[in-house]
């Protein structure tokens, strides 16, 4: 049995702050000194940045990726009677802002080998009611927007891209973000961009989208005391907003070093029995924000959730740390009973829960601590 003396983390967020700790002491306090926390020149110019790195016209930035959405689908003016298209396989955000706006989320099954939506069912889920598909860029993948953009279009269907696992992920060259009508951002701590506590941005090329946003995450007002819509209070702290500008500085050198771990992990997984390594769809360039194995075992229903439980147990007992996500699809959680979905109706997002394992992937990762997560695996399952 492989041992470990220094056990290795699911995700280390300490490790990158001490590689850029005095720039941010230093922007930090600076922002503290000037006494403007709410709004102002630092937010502008972080929005500026994070729409030129997307190629967009418009960043709009708020207090979550929870909050993106949401504001997304109000600025959409989807509400009560429409429906919304997204997948089952995902944090359950996605499909909590349909129902927080008082639309109906549709679930579509996955694509086995990327985890997200299967765009050949997509078709039979359109109704008269349908108003929107929200795409999930999962675990740092893009969906096929260039596939995904014409069935929407066919349909006179909005876009909103789920981007909160994907900063810097790009599709057939263009970045997550700017391909759809909406895209939408988290700046968790754990994400590729992360902040220092909760953050996130809305991204568009369309103005009057983006004013609507502005409105609608400002209490509804235009102006001060003058209010239009009923909106909501989400805005970035500037202290997170000079945090993110100095952090987007080092994205794509961020991001190339989780491709290269990647590309590793590929290397010593891709053949070893028991597991599916994840795939790269030919056309997007991940960012892996997780890198997720599938463990397989040949018992069903249920029989694979246990044996991958089993090994992530055993991982653990060798100083491997390792995550869920997400051990129970949205369709057949108990807040979206009422939907009617049963057991085996979506069953790619079903048997993923029961086998998705992911292993240590953040920047700073080591070659050793790689072979060690490797070496740990074939152990477990050869």
């Amino acid at each position: 049995m492989i041992q470990s003396v220094n056990p290795i983390p699911a995700f280390d967020i300490k490790q990158q702050y001490t590689t850029i700790e005095t720039e941010v002491s230093a922007a930090v306090l600076e922002v503290l000194a000037s006494g403007r926390y709410i709004g102002g020149s630092v937010v502008a110019g972080f929005e500026q940045q994070f729409a030129a790195y997307h190629g967009v016209a418009e960043c709009v930035a708020c207090n979550s990726g929870t909050d993106a959405l949401f504001l997304a689908l109000r600025a959409l003016e989807i509400g009560a009677g429409d429906e919304v298209i997204t997948t089952p396989f995902t944090f359950v955000a996605t499909a909590e802002v349909i129902s927080a706006v008082g639309a109906k989320p549709v679930f579509v099954d996955i694509e086995a080998a990327t985890f997200n939506l299967d765009l050949q069912q997509i078709a039979a889920a359109i109704t008269p009611k349908t108003r929107a598909i929200i795409p999930v860029h999962l675990f740092g993948q893009s969906v096929d927007m260039t596939a995904l953009m014409a069935i929407a279009q066919s349909h006179n269907l909005a876009v909103i891209e789920d981007c909160a696992q994907s900063t810097g992920a790009s599709w057939g060259g263009a970045k997550v973000g700017s391909i759809g009508h909406i895209g939408c951002f988290s700046f968790y701590p754990t994400k590729n961009l992360g902040g220092c506590g909760d953050g996130g941005a809305i991204t568009t090329n369309d103005p009057a989208i983006a004013t609507k946003l502005r409105i609608l995450k400002e209490h509804g007002q235009r102006n001060r005391y003058q209010y239009e819509e009923i909106g909501i209070n989400s805005r970035l702290d500037a202290i997170q907003a000079v945090i993110l500008q100095i952090k987007l500085r080092y994205l794509d050198t961020w991001n190339q070093q989780r491709q290269a771990i990647a590309a590793y992990y590929n290397q010593f997984l891709s053949q070893v029995a028991g597991i599916i390594a994840p795939q790269e769809l030919a056309g997007s360039v991940s960012v892996w924000n997780q890198y997720t194995i599938r463990v397989l075992s040949e018992g069903r229903n249920g029989a694979s959730a246990k044996h991958r439980e089993s090994v992530q147990s055993q991982l653990q007992a060798r100083g491997v740390n390792s995550m869920v996500y997400y051990p129970y699809p949205l369709h057949l959680q108990p807040v979206y009973q009422y939907l009617g979905y049963q057991p085996g109706q979506l069953p790619v997002a079903e048997q993923a829960c029961n086998e998705v394992l992911s292993l240590p992937m953040f920047p700073e990762l080591t070659t050793e601590q790689q072979d060690q997560v490797i070496y740990a695996l074939k152990d477990i399952l050869v």
